[in-house]
């Protein structure tokens, strides 16, 4: 596989793929998550306090330039624009600015009005099949309708439709909502694991004509394939192409697939391959959740969602929710999990009605942790030879001795998960 089809894997299984050389500033001890379509896209900057589109304060009116914008980012032109805004009825138009965040590859931008903010986006190619999408927005108006908090999308004035499509692209509006992020506090872990199992109730009867996207971290052959592209990956952007730097990484590529393979083989053998599937949203992690005063007030980023198990959701919710980094340096980054934020993140997901845990599904959690783990960390390196802005084999290291971590420790784990 060449690089693009490493992206199109990275989207198939996460969503969004790493954005390299656009890494976001990470507060101390968070982990970087691979997902761009975060709530980054939603909230702007790494400020602290409430947030509101690029800051709080947004002004100015117009908009620059044309075509790609910095990095090959690219961006809608003024003419698209007006004819695209002229099929919504949301007001006198007061100011449009560029969103520069998430995928380079689908522009977006904050649109004020005289009736609210709203924003704008263009789906990427690849990812604007029109019956993917409608999946997508089937499974949001019926969270809509269930008074799930989202962002709520924007028909088209003539149709009420929730895409528009014109001149073969595909375009989103969504209402904008005011949050903030997630602080690692207990409370607002809970209150995440809480919303998941909300989600899955609400989800778990939904039926849709449209056909979800494909792919998944479990046992997945396209994962499988990525392991023998990482050691050429890494020199390619390192340089380094000696016998001994390449038999290094073999090593490291080799490691991390055995232990991806093992931790498979163990849900395997725990029967999960023949458990109930549902719609699950596949991208559970703090960057896609709005906070405010401790509540979640809208879940973000619905283009993952397909049928799956719901211990998928909840196993790599948990990780997310957990896991810990330290900075640009992965050699610093501790091989634990933040143990009192994985317990209070189940526990907030089974004190939702209909949500609690079997034991087997618990079981099953610490290796399909690891098996999440590996996979959202391969592919991107796999792709580009590193992690974000993170050297690659560093960062696979690092992977590698929070994978021993949990092996280690899975016992242990499922026990403080069922007491």
């Amino acid at each position: 596989m060449g690089e693009n089809d490493m992206s199109d894997l990275s989207d198939s299984l996460f969503g969004e793929a790493a954005d390299g050389g656009e890494a976001k500033k990470k507060r101390e001890g968070e982990w970087p998550h691979m997902q761009l379509s975060s709530a980054q896209d939603f909230i702007g900057s790494d400020s602290g306090g409430d947030r509101v589109g690029l800051s709080g304060g947004s002004s100015g009116g117009g908009f620059e330039g044309l075509g790609e914008g910095r990095k090959g980012r690219l961006r809608f032109g003024a003419d698209e624009l007006a004819v695209v805004m002229s099929h919504y009825d949301v007001g006198i138009i007061r100011a449009i600015q560029e969103f520069p965040r998430g995928s380079r590859k689908a522009p977006k931008a904050l649109i004020r009005t005289d009736s609210g903010l709203y924003l704008l986006k263009r789906r990427a190619h690849g990812k604007d099949d029109p019956f993917k999408v409608a999946f997508c927005h089937a499974l949001q108006l019926h969270l809509t309708e269930k008074q799930f908090p989202l962002p709520h999308l924007i028909g088209t004035r003539d149709e009420n439709n929730s895409m528009l499509q014109l001149g073969g692209r595909v375009y989103e509006l969504f209402e904008y909502i005011k949050g903030s992020s997630y602080d690692g506090e207990l409370e607002t872990t809970s209150e995440g694991g809480k919303i998941l199992g909300l989600y899955h109730r609400l989800t778990k009867d939904f039926k849709s004509e449209y056909e979800p996207a494909k792919g998944t971290y479990h046992d997945s052959v396209m994962v499988k394939k990525t392991f023998e592209l990482i050691p050429q990956a890494i020199n390619k952007v390192k340089g380094d192409h000696g016998i001994g730097r390449m038999k290094e990484l073999e090593e490291l590529s080799d490691g991390l697939e055995e232990d991806y393979l093992s931790a498979g083989l163990k849900g395997k053998l725990l029967g999960m391959d023949d458990w109930p599937t549902q719609v699950v949203h596949s991208d559970w992690h703090p960057g896609n959740l709005l906070y405010r005063r401790g509540r979640v007030v809208a879940v973000i980023d619905y283009d993952a969602a397909r049928i799956q198990q719901r211990v998928m959701d909840v196993a790599n919710g948990a990780l997310q929710f957990s896991i810990l980094g330290g900075g640009d340096h992965p050699e610093r980054w501790p091989a634990y999990l933040d143990e009192s934020r994985l317990k209070r993140f189940v526990r907030g997901y089974e004190g939702v009605r209909d949500c609690v845990l079997s034991k087997a599904e618990v079981e099953v959690m610490p290796w399909l942790m690891i098996e999440a783990l590996i996979a959202e960390s391969a592919i991107p390196v796999a792709a580009t030879g590193q992690f974000a802005n993170m050297d690659g084999a560093a960062f696979l290291e690092m992977v590698g001795r929070k994978v021993d971590w949990l092996k280690e420790n899975a016992e242990r784990l499922v026990g403080l998960l069922v007491e």
